[in-house]
């Protein structure tokens, strides 16, 4: 006689597919959780993770001196990216340099330093998946759901906004690096019916 085991499928209970980008009123709740709890670091590298829009990887790899000359942090900066070998250039904004600034000097780092040095001897930086946590950390005090919220919410977070607010995507395309337009569409999770609506604004 056969007998049949059901297994249950690995991903029961998962979140399928690319993760959400942070609404506005996330952010700056976010942002208030961090400042009323001095997490000057975590400020730091909250700010820093929406305005670069890098993937986790890029962002824990960064030195001091990948954004900064001297005293100053950049207004612009540029990156290798380690996934496709190409640069990408981001900004930093008044209220990210002013986080980073504070951050840099509380924690007396110096210009070949790692910006978000880890706190165990075999590693440098914070890793990635220490970098997943600290997210999970920051949507869950505010009430969000961590399982649907990853580091990659912090890389679309603002790619999304800026998409909603001009629908340029060839502009999404090289803040994100990405080699090709189709790659965006499909991160941003844009549909057929936004593609219409840009074509239909579109006269030739």
């Amino acid at each position: 006689m056969n007998i049949s085991h059901s297994h249950e499928p690995w991903n029961k209970g998962k979140l399928i597919g690319q993760k959400s980008p942070l609404k506005l009123k996330d952010i700056w709740a976010i942002r208030f959780h961090l400042q009323q709890g001095r997490r000057i670091r975590d400020l730091a590298l909250f700010n820093l993770a929406i305005d670069s829009k890098l993937r986790g990887c890029d962002l824990v790899d960064l030195r001091v001196r990948d954004i900064s000359h001297g005293n100053q942090i950049m207004s612009r900066a540029i990156v290798m990216q380690q996934k496709t070998k190409r640069p990408v250039q981001f900004e930093i904004t008044e209220q990210t340099r002013e986080a980073v600034k504070v951050w840099i000097a509380k924690a007396n780092l110096n210009s070949v330093q790692y910006l978000f040095p880890g706190r165990v001897k075999n590693s440098p930086h914070i890793t990635t998946r220490q970098y997943a946590r600290i997210v999970h950390k920051w949507v869950e005090s505010v009430g969000l759901d961590p399982a649907d919220y990853g580091t990659h919410t912090m890389r679309r977070t603002k790619a999304t906004l800026i998409y909603r607010s001009t629908k340029n995507l060839r502009a999404i395309q090289l803040l994100l690096g990405h080699s090709r337009l189709e790659r965006t569409i499909r991160y941003l999770g844009i549909k057929v019916d936004d593609a219409l609506e840009i074509a239909e604004q579109i006269d030739v």
